[in-house]
């Protein structure tokens, strides 16, 4: 298969996904209230402060009076794209890693966003960011994370969510991201893919491993690779990290999430609750009845 028709057929794919459910979506957005710059990011109480050991959910029994369904992701006449829809709206919020990598040889840069991103240690960072399509179907994205065997994982804030979406236009092989949307490209110290310098946190990134994935209900198709990556410099805006730079203010991240289908999640509310010590929990556990032994069907 021919890079060309590779490539075409990836463009296919957002078609056949079919991820955006309006017809005429800026009809539709036109529709909705504008957007909200006052909201700010604050904190509020949990929905119930008062709540005791023993008392399960604090919605009153409300989720208890509901059935569930049981899915088989690998039923007979199941698409895999069902798959995909489900999970991308229940596994929500997801982090957006804002990957900008290039190629070992420099004649390749790319900028896109991928929602399959996660931090999984803290000594050495590690993160893992998921792609699309086996070895074979590369994006560029991946190939020059192979290529190069680095890159630069931005976090995505509010005031760059446009420029950012953009990125993932269908546009011709070898067009440039960075000026399709204006975002600009900054120097980094350890790796030489660029960083975003709109982004408030960045980390450069090495490559460390990759695993490729078969289909199931496919055998022999390959339908997606797990790269795991080591931070190995972080870059944080100076009015948004504390003294002790170890603590980055959601206030001023003011962080973008991917919900399912084309919605995005905004991070305009947070609540606080400390880890139990269980000296003080079983002061009130312990007289209820509630400290017994685990059983099977716990």
């Amino acid at each position: 298969m021919t890079l060309l028709r590779m490539y075409e057929q990836m463009m296919d794919s957002e078609k056949h996904v079919k991820r955006n459910p309006h017809g005429n979506f800026k009809e539709v957005e036109s529709s909705r209230p504008d957007w909200t710059p006052e909201a700010t990011f604050a904190f509020t109480k949990t929905k119930d402060p008062s709540w005791k050991p023993g008392q399960g959910a604090n919605d009153g029994g409300e989720s208890m009076k509901h059935d569930h369904v049981d899915i088989d992701p690998y039923e007979e006449g199941r698409p895999a794209t069902s798959n995909y829809k489900l999970l991308i709206s229940a596994i929500i919020p997801r982090p957006i890693g804002f990957l900008s990598t290039r190629s070992k040889d420099g004649s390749s840069t790319n900028l896109a966003p991928f929602s399959y991103t996660q931090l999984v240690n803290h000594d050495p960072p590690v993160f893992i960011v998921g792609f699309a399509g086996g070895y074979k179907q590369a994006k560029d994205s991946l190939k020059n994370l192979m290529d190069s065997g680095e890159c630069v994982i931005n976090i995505i804030s509010e005031h760059y969510i446009e420029a950012a979406n953009a990125t993932s236009v269908n546009a011709p092989y070898g067009v440039s991201e960075w000026a399709l949307t204006g975002l600009t490209p900054a120097p980094c110290e350890s790796v030489k893919a660029s960083r975003v310098k709109e982004a408030i946190f960045s980390i450069e990134g090495k490559l460390m491993e990759t695993k490729e994935f078969e289909s199931k209900a496919t055998p022999g198709k390959k339908t997606g690779v797990l790269a795991i990556i080591e931070g190995v410099r972080f870059w944080a805006r100076e009015d948004a990290i504390n003294e002790d730079r170890n603590i980055i203010d959601p206030a001023i991240l003011r962080p973008m999430s991917r919900l399912g289908g084309i919605t995005y999640g905004r991070l305009v509310e947070g609540i606080e609750l400390p880890r139990p010590d269980w000296d003080e929990f079983k002061k009130e556990a312990e007289p209820a009845g509630l400290v017994k032994d685990k059983l099977d069907n716990q």
